[in-house]
């Protein structure tokens, strides 16, 4: 495994995801911002943060197998939420929840989020980029 994650015992741990990551593949891949569309650029879960957060995992996770990669290769994960208010946290950590038990796993890579104004499409409410470690 390329990725070893790690939470140093002077940091606060988090339970969603670890302070750090250890990196020593030989490959990067940077995925682009996945939103929640489907393989026909259908919107799913319109107006559902929990809805969209699902299947934006879900897409990420597509994207990393098509390269041979899981959430285990994954070294950061971005996260950028629409008008994002901090009780949108359950509706985000159940769209979290679903895409994990979908996937069979848990994605507990380094994260940001980060509340925005809006995204490229007005129909969209979450968008989730992530780089990943291959060996």
């Amino acid at each position: 495994m390329s990725i070893t994650l790690v939470n140093p015992t002077e940091l606060p741990k988090i339970d969603a995801y670890a302070q750090m990551a250890v990196a020593t593949g030989s490959r990067l891949v940077y995925i682009a911002g996945q939103v929640s569309w489907d393989a026909d650029g259908t919107t799913i879960g319109a107006r559902d943060l929990a809805a969209q957060v699902e299947q934006s995992y879900l897409n990420v996770g597509a994207a990393l197998a098509e390269v041979g990669a899981t959430f285990a290769d994954v070294a950061k994960l971005t996260v950028y939420v629409v008008n994002w208010t901090p009780d949108k946290m359950t509706q985000f950590v159940d769209g979290v929840a679903r895409a994990a038990a979908k996937l069979g796993v848990t994605p507990v890579a380094p994260g940001t989020l980060i509340g925005v104004a809006a995204l490229a499409s007005p129909d969209h409410l979450v968008e989730v980029e992530a780089t990943a470690v291959l060996d």
